[in-house]
């Protein structure tokens, strides 16, 4: 078999490492919280015997999301002393749920907080289906949530020829990602329509591309994807890997402008418009790197380098280890794949200045009519 033959696995690194080195993630979900108590208070509660159920999609190992839901089964029992609510967790099939469930359960994490599992009448459930089908039951959600999760494609329309993502594409290249995007965002919202029930809410946190141009991990200074291209072609250059093996490393990713987000709600004719959702909140948010903040702080480039890449790592390893030719043997894969890390890495410990990953955010609140 050729590297890229089979569609790439996608998975964030698992047994806990993707939460535990994705401090911004969880800083960027918590800044939510007002906007999340708001669409709250206006979901109508379900009738006698019927749960108050959420949904997270693309919800990882569920630890960045995990103060988030704590906060709002409070805010729902709040409202509704008596009656069981259900969070259902949602990820594709190879995700780590293993681990969702022993955090969700206190087992991991912090042990001072109360389990989130031990909260009285919540429920919680996981499903390995991807949110590019329908998950739950026609109208059974009342609140959805995801964070940092859609702009993975449902397929990777082309190799990018020199470059690993979307941003860095060729225009012809670029055009055919984006028109597989805003495909992709119509099925979204319309499995999402069909899950919600009358008067549900999503809130949607996606990265996105600010009015400013900017977005994750390039708000000025060192590029990110430029870095990772630069360090993936230094590969070939050296015969490390084949030109098969840097081509298939493209990230199956797409980052939306908003008014690429807002587009299906503002046509009153568009599918999307006709299930019944409608955009009731738009905008954009930056989360500073939380590494790059603490090395202004502690100036110590190579600590900061050693802090910093496994953030990289914990949602871009799959892509890169995945491109690589599965006949190679496995300690040689891990080999080129570590080298690969470790290049960007003494990079950032010889020259930080520059090097962060800023999250830039859309974040929507979008509704379904109670009709």
């Amino acid at each position: 078999m050729t590297a890229g033959a089979a569609m790439p696995v996608i998975a964030m690194r698992g047994a806990g490492y993707y939460s535990a080195n994705t401090v911004g993630a969880k800083t960027a979900i918590d800044k939510l919280g007002d906007l999340v108590a708001a669409a709250l208070a206006k979901i109508p509660l379900p009738g006698p015997g019927l749960p108050f159920s959420i949904a997270d999609y693309g919800a990882a190992d569920g630890g960045t999301s995990l103060d988030l839901m704590r906060g709002i089964a409070a805010i729902v029992r709040a409202r509704r002393a008596e009656g069981d609510i259900t969070i259902t967790y949602t990820d594709l099939p190879h995700n780590d749920f293993s681990t969702l469930f022993r955090l969700t359960q206190g087992l991991l994490g912090d042990r001072s907080a109360q389990p989130l599992a031990d909260a009285p009448g919540l429920y919680i459930f996981g499903s390995g289906t991807s949110f590019y089908r329908q998950i739950v039951p026609d109208g059974t959600v009342s609140f959805g949530f995801s964070a940092t999760a859609m702009h993975w494609l449902s397929a990777r329309p082309c190799p990018i020829a020199d470059h690993v993502h979307a941003v860095g594409a060729a225009a012809a290249e670029k055009d055919r990602f984006k028109a597989q995007a805003m495909a992709d965002w119509q099925t979204i919202l319309l499995h999402r329509a069909r899950e919600l029930r009358p008067g549900g809410r999503l809130v949607l946190a996606n990265f996105c591309i600010d009015p400013q141009g900017r977005y994750l991990g390039n708000t000025g200074g060192a590029n990110m994807f430029d870095t990772f291209a630069r360090h993936w072609r230094d590969l070939l250059a050296a015969g490390r890997i084949t030109e098969a093996e840097y081509r298939a490393a493209t990230f199956q990713q797409f980052y939306k402008s908003v008014d690429e987000f807002a587009a299906p709600f503002r046509d009153a004719l568009s599918p999307v418009s006709q299930a019944g959702l409608r955009l009731d909140h738009v905008a954009t948010e930056v989360t500073a790197c939380p590494y790059a903040e603490a090395f202004r702080d502690h100036g110590d480039a190579r600590r900061f380098a050693a802090d910093y890449v496994p953030t990289l790592r914990s949602w871009s390893e799959t892509v890169f280890a995945g491109a690589l030719d599965p006949a190679r043997p496995a300690a040689m894969r891990a080999a080129i794949v570590d080298d690969f890390y470790g290049a960007y890495q003494a990079e950032v410990a010889r020259t930080p200045e520059g090097h962060a990953m800023d999250y830039v955010h859309c974040f929507m609140e979008i509704g379904k009519s109670l009709g």
